[in-house]
């Protein structure tokens, strides 16, 4: 699997900026994905040493609109811990904004 079939996008919530403050930042990524080749994606994309990795299914949720029910999708979201010193840059530029 390609670094970019592996990483899908951030996740944007504010646990994840509270998380970005110290270095963990949050992505969503594919499901069959393990921890290795997350570490190895976000390695090569951003150019950073990753100290830690924890990855989880985030389940399905019911949802209805009027009387047709269904379900969100289940998806796997990724919790990566960079080494001291350094940052991801999607997320600098989003703390930012937050700020103003």
């Amino acid at each position: 699997m390609d670094a970019s079939q592996v990483i899908i996008r951030p996740v944007v919530s504010e646990k994840s900026y509270v998380l970005a403050t110290a270095d963990k930042y949050t992505f969503r990524v594919h499901p069959n994905a393990h921890k290795t080749q997350i570490r190895q994606a976000i390695e090569s994309l951003f150019d950073v040493n990753v100290v830690e990795v924890r990855t989880m299914s985030v389940k399905s949720k019911p949802k209805r609109r009027g009387q047709t029910a269904g379900r969100t999708r289940a998806w796997k979201k990724a919790i990566v811990q960079v080494a001291p010193g350094q940052s991801i840059p999607i997320f600098q530029g989003l703390q930012g904004l937050e700020e103003s």
